[in-house]
């Protein structure tokens, strides 16, 4: 795919181009035999047989500050976790050790968690009953590794993606919440075939240039190796379009990457952390989706952009909403089946 976006006399002075072909929804080429659920079911596989390390994403570096912890609950664990007095990330239960106190309505004093019920300090070390649990802080994203839950061997750090260098990124993160298992979020992004059939106000022309080949991966379909290798058209407005090509890999069982790797912003990464939370009053699971954007480009213009950064983000973040907005029901769906089996897949 070649969209005249790199350096030298071919770079587009913008990145957007003019559908000259463009076809009605219900005229695209249908893509129902290509996405093959043994495909999808085989990349899912491999990727929940990679290694976690028992991390788990639990929200935005950017959330986590002030004078509150920042409070999640993983697999039906309370979490809390906020920043000592050196700025590290300390992580730890959010049940109190001595009566029980919620700690995510304690307030954090100089790097201290201190109970709002009768006063125990935690500072991050082991006190009164009270265990840490590992933090650690990557710059867009918190994760904390919980190695009851995960049941693997621990690693020292998560598995975070290769992304483009903070001083030159725009970085945004959007949360919802679903009622489906991690491993129906991961489907959903293994599965790059729906993306202009369902979600057309954003995406055009969508052509999966490889896959792998079968349950078992391999280089087949053009080339895609373990990834799934995508040409697509963001639309911006009209037929004014942003054409790129992106790969779709999976690093670890509740993470799902989109790099671009050709086209406007290379480098520029979308990644999708699935985290379960436990389940609601019905009894059925409940999945956060975390998805960070890391945006980069080398255009003069991207500068600006970055500067806008604090006006950017919400609009990132809506964006973001929309397509989680129908993402998130084709996670329930395939949960529902899954769980009734009635899943066809």
């Amino acid at each position: 795919m070649s969209t005249g976006s790199g350096s030298g006399s071919g770079r587009r002075r913008l990145p957007l181009s003019l559908r000259r072909r463009a076809v009605p929804w219900e005229r695209q080429p249908p893509t129902w035999r290509e996405a093959r659920p043994a495909v999808i079911a085989g990349a899912l596989k491999r990727a929940q047989a990679r290694p976690s390390g028992n991390w788990y994403v639990v929200g935005a570096s950017r959330d986590m500050g002030g004078d509150r912890p920042l409070a999640r609950t993983v697999a039906g664990q309370e979490v809390v976790v906020w920043r000592d007095a050196a700025g590290r990330p300390v992580a730890g239960p959010g049940i109190c050790p001595h009566l029980g106190a919620p700690l995510r309505d304690s307030p954090v004093r100089c790097g201290t968690l201190v109970c709002h019920w009768h006063g125990l300090a935690l500072d991050g070390g082991s006190f009164a009953g009270w265990e840490p649990f590992p933090a650690y802080d990557d710059g867009v994203l918190l994760w904390v590794r919980l190695d009851a839950v995960g049941g693997e061997a621990p690693l020292d750090g998560p598995v975070v993606p290769r992304r483009p260098a903070p001083a030159r990124a725009l970085t945004a993160v959007y949360t919802g919440v679903g009622v489906c298992e991690p491993e129906d979020v991961v489907a959903n992004r293994l599965d790059p075939w729906h993306g202009a059939w369902f979600h057309p106000y954003s995406f055009v022309d969508l052509t999966v240039a490889g896959a792998p080949d079968g349950p078992d991966g391999g280089g087949g379909g053009g080339g895609g190796g373990d990834g799934f290798t995508v040409d697509v058209s963001f639309k911006v407005a009209g037929r004014l379009v942003v054409p790129v090509r992106a790969v779709f890999t999976a690093p670890e069982p509740r993470t799902v990457v989109m790099r671009i790797t050709e086209g406007e912003g290379v480098g520029s990464v979308v990644e999708t952390h699935a985290t379960p939370l436990g389940p609601d009053d019905r009894g059925r699971p409940r999945t956060a989706v975390v998805e960070a954007v890391v945006a980069a480009s080398d255009r003069p213009g991207f500068v600006l952009a970055r500067g806008a950064a604090p006006l950017l983000r919400p609009l990132v973040r809506a964006a973001a909403g929309r397509l989680w907005r129908d993402d998130l029901a084709y996670a329930e769906r395939r949960w529902s089946l899954r769980s009734s089996g009635r899943f066809p897949g």
